[in-house]
């Protein structure tokens, strides 16, 4: 099936939404290690699985444009599909958590703090996205001393290794990501490190097999309900999860903006830019608190957010982030204790 990049081609298969660029810039929420799964496929246009569809998003002006994919059959290739309107508008509103006013967040936090504000105005429009639980989950699994480009890389490959097909574009072959089920064979861990995730296949298979026996897809879901704390204790109990991961799948997939992820670079924000004294010489659980606490306190209740635009504009600007690059081992014993590498 051939790629559309553009409104222009083929109008019927396309749709829009009201989204200005002060509420949402695809280029800078898509490309900024939130999510590993959309790719520029031409200058504006971003292609990627959501929902088990397949989908391209293009901006133009003040409306968000999308354009899906049919599935391909048994033996017969994909046809194109129009959009069927009010769900797959609801699926994107969703995501991109449209309902959310963001204008009126960046002025509160700029209000807040000067060095949001005088940062914030080159980036407008990063919001975070709600996500999968499953999928956010094994994809931050997967960042632990590694960049934005290699964790796209690997997670590509899990879904050409173990997830269902969907179709093709332009000679691409697209796919779902894998269900727990696909992940708990018993040769899944060698697959994976036949794929390249070295000590972290352990960890992407055991916690999905430790989901799939225990509270299940539904009940990683249903952690979207229960206070901030409780979602991260039972993150935490699972392999390979230590506070940080913890915390990004908390913030972008169970709907606890207040959450905040602190790695090493967050850590050293917070001391030099902010003049906070907080934590040790270490990045244990206190320090994780500590620094969380000072971030929501300074920003409100939505600071998981207020971080993301400043992760985002350090990313853009070249400081790439702690999380990105591999990172202090001193300021890592604290997970590389409870999980160690194999």
């Amino acid at each position: 099936m051939k790629l559309r990049d553009a409104p222009s081609a083929c109008p019927s298969l396309w749709r829009s939404l009201p989204c200005p660029p002060a509420e949402l810039r695809l280029d800078l929420v898509l490309s900024s290690g939130q999510t590993f799964r959309w790719w520029e496929s031409s200058p504006g246009a971003w292609t990627g699985v959501l929902g088990e569809r397949v989908w391209t998003l293009r901006q133009e002006r003040d409306r968000l444009w999308y354009t899906v994919y049919g599935e391909e059959g048994a033996g017969r290739p994909a046809q194109a599909s129009e959009p069927e309107g009010a769900e797959t508008d609801q699926i994107l509103r969703d995501y991109f958590q449209l309902d959310v006013g963001l204008p009126a967040l960046y002025r509160a936090w700029g209000a807040a703090d000067p060095l949001f504000r005088k940062v914030a105005g080159d980036f407008p429009g990063v919001r975070v996205l709600r996500q999968d639980p499953v999928e956010c989950l094994l994809s931050f699994i997967c960042t632990s001393n590694n960049h934005i480009s290699r964790i796209t890389t690997m997670i590509e490959r899990l879904c050409q290794a173990f997830g269902r097909r969907l179709c093709c574009l332009d000679a691409r072959p697209m796919h779902a990501f894998p269900s727990l089920s696909a992940l708990t064979g018993a040769d899944a861990e060698a697959q994976l490190r036949a794929l390249g995730f070295g000590y972290r296949a352990k960890f992407v298979s055991g916690s999905a097999r430790a989901i799939a026996e225990g509270l299940g897809a539904e009940g990683l879901h249903r952690l979207r309900t229960v206070p901030y704390a409780e979602a991260r204790r039972v993150l935490c109990a699972l392999p390979g999860v230590g506070t940080k991961v913890a915390d990004c799948v908390c913030l972008m997939a169970l709907d606890k903006a207040e959450a905040v992820p602190v790695d090493t670079h967050v850590w050293r924000i917070a001391r030099q830019r902010y003049g906070a004294a907080l934590g040790g010489r270490s990045l244990t659980p206190r320090a994780h608190q500590e620094i969380g606490d000072f971030f929501r306190g300074l920003w409100g209740p939505r600071a998981g957010w207020a971080q993301a635009v400043l992760f985002c504009a350090d990313l853009r600007k070249g400081q790439e982030p702690a999380s990105s690059r591999d990172r202090d081992r001193r300021s890592q014993g604290q997970d590389s204790r409870r999980h160690s590498p194999a």
